[in-house]
């Protein structure tokens, strides 16, 4: 027991040694280690260079776009309603969605048979009309022969009972017979009379027959308008939309049975804020007839029209700011169908002395990051003129010529030194080797767009025709290849 003691107390006690050993040569360590620090020299701290691209500043003359979304309308639509009620009789084969018609084509009749009736006895009531109009004119010949008569006949009594006078005067009549002739005078002015009654009641009777005669001719116009009723029909070529109508089915008075639409009479409604359109104003306050680019997305290209700038809406819609502008679509324009949601793109007036920068070289505060002397940054202003989509349009005059950071972050600010890297072009932001416009396509890849297309169910057949011309020919425009190719998902 003795003997295990010792020998713990000896373990403990080497224990201890080779502890006091280490921490000494710790201790000698650390003493050197710092004598040597003690002992160097100081180091310098090194100023961090950034990296940042770069771009010049140019001046020149710049035509800003406004971009703005509209919709498709037709300046010319017609709805169709019934003018008249009854049976469905006849109905065209082009009467249906989608149908395009000639002005003047029949596209639906009613059952005329009452029209047709009605046309008929009033046919028939004219020619009434017309024997009493011509039995008028009769007796008023008549009437003026008898006249006529009647006034001769007044005159030679006149002249019997002058002679008569005569006699009596050179002693030779008698007076009755004297009297017999005044009688007689008496009788034949009353008969003058009573034939100029009878003359007026038949120039009377000609007008009341003429009258007559007028009415049933207007009571005919509006039947034969009626049963023209019966009949629908195109007024302007077109295409036909909402149609509703059945052959056999009934319709009512103004009943609305569908619409015509011409698709060559197409305009663009969009809205535009306060002050794009006064930037749209000429000198006098006018809307100045600038020209406009509507664009159809269909799903893998792009379909685009010209257009020009028309009118402003006469009035702000309840709850709505802006103004409401309307551009009419050139003539020619196919593929465009009212109801289509487009992007307009205008042309503003010209811009003088501006320069194109990217969007990311001006903070919101308009400030853009110069390179100065000894390649340190500083901070300059410039006014922001327009945005166009990932470019600015600024005045900077004072920055005509120098170099501006391309892409700001929040590591670069003012005074700190740059390392530049000049790659970019002033006109926002494109690479100085830009993507070619015209790719060749390997089999595979033209075979797999031109299926796309095919397949695609939404993209008229005019435009399906033009891009597949583009992607048989042996370079595609690289545009029409990005579309489609996003379309896909590829």
């Amino acid at each position: 027991m003795r003997f295990l003691t010792r020998s713990l107390m000896g373990l403990l006690g080497v224990a201890l040694t080779l502890a006091l050993l280490v921490l000494a040569g710790w201790q000698i360590m650390s003493a050197v280690e710092t004598r040597r620090a003690a002992d160097a020299p100081p180091m310098m701290a090194r100023e961090r260079v950034f990296s940042a691209d770069v771009l010049t500043v140019r001046l020149e003359t710049l035509t800003p776009e406004l971009t703005a979304f509209g919709q498709i309308e037709s300046r010319r639509r017609l709805e169709l309603r019934a003018a008249a009620s009854g049976t469905v009789l006849d109905l065209a084969e082009a009467f249906e969605d989608g149908a395009a018609v000639r002005r003047g084509d029949l596209l639906m009749r009613i059952d005329p048979a009452e029209a047709t009736a009605a046309r008929d006895s009033q046919r028939a009531a004219l020619a009434e009309a017309e024997a009493a109009l011509a039995e008028a004119r009769r007796a008023l010949l008549i009437a003026r022969d008898d006249l006529a008569a009647a006034v001769e006949q007044a005159r030679l009594r006149d002249q019997a009972m002058a002679r008569q006078q005569n006699l009596n005067t050179l002693g030779l009549g008698k007076a009755a017979d004297t009297e017999t002739a005044e009688l007689a005078a008496s009788a034949a002015a009353q008969a003058v009379l009573s034939r100029r009654s009878a003359l007026s009641q038949a120039e009377a009777a000609l007008d009341r027959a003429e009258n007559t005669l007028e009415r049933e001719k207007i009571a005919l116009t509006e039947a034969e308008r009626k049963l023209a009723d019966t009949e629908l029909r195109a007024e302007f070529d077109g295409q036909l939309s909402g149609v509703s109508a059945v052959r056999g089915g009934l319709v009512s008075t103004n009943e609305k049975l569908g619409e015509l639409i011409d698709p060559a009479a197409l305009e663009v409604a969009f809205r535009v804020s306060n002050a794009q359109y006064a930037r749209l104003l000429d000198a006098k306050g006018a809307l100045a007839p600038a020209r406009a680019e509507v664009a159809l997305d269909l799903g893998g290209t792009e379909l685009v029209a010209a257009a020009r700038l028309m009118r402003v809406g006469a009035a702000v819609g309840e709850g709505l700011t802006g103004r409401l502008l309307y551009a009419q679509i050139e003539a020619g324009a196919a593929g465009f169908r009212a109801g289509d949601f487009v992007t307009v793109r205008l042309a503003e007036p010209e811009l003088a002395q501006v320069a194109l920068l990217p969007a990311t070289a001006v903070d919101a505060a308009g400030q853009v990051l110069v390179l100065g002397a000894d390649d340190r940054l500083e901070e300059a202003a410039v006014e922001v003129l327009r945005r166009q989509v990932d470019d600015v349009i600024v005045r900077a005059t004072a920055l005509a010529g120098r170099e501006i950071v391309a892409e700001r972050t929040p590591l670069l600010g003012a005074g700190l030194k740059l390392r530049p890297l000049r790659g970019v072009q002033g006109g926002g932001g494109a690479i100085a080797a830009p993507a070619p416009d015209r790719i060749a396509l390997s089999p595979e890849r033209r075979a797999q767009l031109i299926a796309f297309v095919e397949a695609n169910p939404n993209m008229p057949a005019e435009a399906k025709a033009r891009i597949l011309a583009q992607l048989a020919q042996d370079e595609v425009p690289a545009q029409v290849i990005e579309r489609l190719e996003q379309r896909m998902g590829g």
